[in-house]
């Protein structure tokens, strides 16, 4: 007897059901993904008991005649494909044609069909892929497949099934995934005749997301575009501050196959790096088109991931034109909170302007700011940020606006004010009034913002900050890549207020560093930078240590135990309307919160 042997189709169909029909959710998965791929605008899914007692998808695309209805459920058959060079080039969701017998091998499995022109429609009922009849049925144009009792014929498998709530789960969210890649297609979802959801046709993107993700996450995203590099970019992004504490809702998709792809996570998680906090995922839905042949889909047996040809162009793109777009919707929101007034007699204001000697953090002690030996008050730094002489190095544009911005922040009985300082609520919380509601503001996190981006301006001048040479120079001993990394950053250091010196092979010793780093800590900041660059290839290194640089001043600038003056507060909520980002603060926490009046009025229930 041979000891090696060719499987029974029946048990290959049912092996091969083990890696695509994982659970009631990977049916549907296929059988969704068929009637796109048939042209279908009307898609319908239905289950009950988390599709392990039934599970039926019927569209309206053009079905199949009697012939391709039987040839459907031979392994390996495929309309999609016909050598080997179409994988790479692969535009269907389908392609292998494995999922339908597979299915049919580990259930009770009915096919109903009709392509245009035929009279009638085919009927195909298989029992764990038992042929049990083949017969004429009435029904319209289109394909209904009915999944009864699955993993009937292999029991063991339901063992390791989930309950009914963690199965439906799934499916709900499949059929979400699919309708929101699709809203050219109707999709309906019916649990036990129960609708889960009804989605007709819709031309906008938000209004799909509206629909079957509800209101609130709708209004925390805003639409992205972009193109360049033979990529392009386009969805919903969500706004500034606005996160989630888990990434089920960052959704991606690739060619419109929702996809779960580590490249695309991660560049999304680091554009929104000082937008959103730490631990906190951004909501998104972004669809990238791409060259068919520069991705490969062929890499997980449900098509569930996917690799790309050039995986770093791809990752830069996105960060790119994510970031873009994060600049401009904080932008917006700047210029939204200060439109300008017709009041002649407003002072004119200026973006907030930083020259190198004013590097040195500040400390806040507004009782006592003739102290000696204290450094500049916060008072001092919010009104040197007041002068009238626009900032030689704001682009023109910016020059303009702020030169036409006026004062728009003040007391209750300010003339002509949209923030209104109403007054303190406990700690670094005020409140504003505005025509559209009440703001709860947070004076730290703002101040943080402010500080962050008068040393990103003062650095961006190019000018030498203030150094302190060390009583015992620090040694710091590197690996190669390290070693490279630094060599190439010594003149943006240097610069900066470091002064190192090579001491040997990869080997150095640091004699100074800038005014405003404590020097046990110019050793731990070096580590940290070059980590940051290590990270980032080595090829972004001056821009990191500017980063780390800004970052670090504004952890030294913090005070916590000191308090705001009411006269601070105005003119710091007036410099944080005026910054590139006024949203969120270094850490990605949000500045301010706004509560529109109708949420009052909702909870009211009556006009305010």
């Amino acid at each position: 007897m041979p000891s090696i042997r060719i499987l029974p189709d029946r048990v290959a169909n049912q092996i091969a059901a083990g890696e695509v029909v994982e659970r009631p959710a990977a049916v549907a998965k296929e059988l969704v993904e068929n009637s796109i791929d048939a042209g279908a605008t009307q898609i319908e899914v239905e289950y009950r008991n988390g599709g392990k007692a039934y599970l039926r998808v019927e569209d309206n695309g053009k079905g199949m005649n009697p012939d391709e209805a039987l040839l459907c459920l031979e392994r390996h058959a495929t309309s999609k494909i016909r050598e080997a060079d179409d994988l790479l080039l692969v535009t269907s969701f389908g392609f292998r044609g494995e999922a339908l017998p597979s299915i049919a091998s580990v259930s009770r499995f009915t096919l109903r069909t009709r392509a245009a022109g035929e009279e009638a429609g085919r009927e195909i009922f298989l029992n764990g892929g038992k042929m049990i009849h083949n017969k004429d049925c009435g029904m319209p144009e289109g394909t209904r497949i009915e999944v009864a009792q699955l993993f009937n014929s292999v029991p063991a498998r339901r063992k390791f099934l989930k309950t009914d709530a963690t199965e439906s789960a799934h499916i709900c969210h499949l059929a979400r995934l699919y309708a929101l890649a699709h809203p050219e297609i109707s999709f309906t979802l019916l649990e036990s005749g129960r609708t889960i959801f009804r989605s007709p046709t819709c031309s906008d993107l938000k209004d799909r997301v509206h629909e079957i993700f509800g209101r609130g996450l709708a209004e925390d995203m805003e639409p992205v575009e972009g193109e360049g590099d033979g990529y392009r970019l386009h969805g919903l992004l969500a706004k500034p501050g606005k996160g989630r504490s888990t990434r089920k809702e960052m959704l991606f998709f690739v060619n419109r196959r929702p996809v779960e792809s580590k490249t695309l996570a991660y560049s999304l998680i680091e554009a929104y790096h000082t937008y959103v906090p730490k631990g906190r995922y951004p909501p998104v839905a972004l669809f990238l088109e791409i060259d068919p042949a520069a991705v490969d889909v062929n890499v997980h047996p449900a098509k569930r991931e996917l690799r790309f040809r050039e995986e770093g162009k791809v990752r830069g793109f996105v960060i790119r034109t994510v970031l873009d777009r994060l600049r401009e919707l904080s932008s917006d929101a700047r210029i939204q909170g200060i439109a300008p007034v017709d009041d002649s007699g407003e002072k004119e204001f200026v973006l907030p302007r930083l020259d190198s000697s004013a590097l040195p953090v500040p400390r806040i002690n507004e009782s006592n700011p003739d102290t000696e030996g204290a450094s500049v008050t916060m008072g001092e730094v919010l009104s040197a940020s007041e002068s009238p002489v626009t900032d030689v190095s704001l682009p023109p544009e910016e020059k303009l606006e702020a030169e036409e911005v006026r004062k728009r922040v003040g007391f209750r009985d300010d003339p002509g004010v949209v923030w209104r300082f109403l007054g303190r609520v406990q700690g670094d919380l005020v409140l504003f009034s505005t025509d559209a509601g009440v703001v709860a503001f947070h004076c730290r996190a703002a101040y943080e913002r402010v500080r962050l981006e008068q040393v990103e301006d003062a650095l961006a001048l190019g000018k030498s900050a203030e150094s302190q040479t060390l009583l015992i120079p620090e040694p710091i001993e590197l690996d190669g890549v390290e070693a490279g990394i630094l060599e190439s950053a010594l003149p943006e250091l240097s610069n900066q207020g470091f002064t190192i010196e090579e001491f040997g092979r990869n080997f150095y010793r640091v004699e100074a560093c800038p005014a405003w780093i404590e020097p046990g800590e110019s050793i731990s900041f070096l580590r940290d930078f070059l980590d940051l660059a290590r990270r980032a290839g080595g090829s972004a290194a001056g821009s990191v240590a500017q980063e780390e640089i800004a970052r670090l001043a504004v952890v030294r600038g913090r005070a916590a135990g000191d308090d705001f003056a009411d006269g601070e507060v105005i003119r710091l909520a007036e410099q944080l309307l005026r910054c590139r980002n006024p949203l969120t603060c270094p850490q990605g926490r949000p500045t301010y919160v706004e509560h529109p009046w109708r949420e009052w009025k909702k909870h009211f229930g009556r006009t305010l």
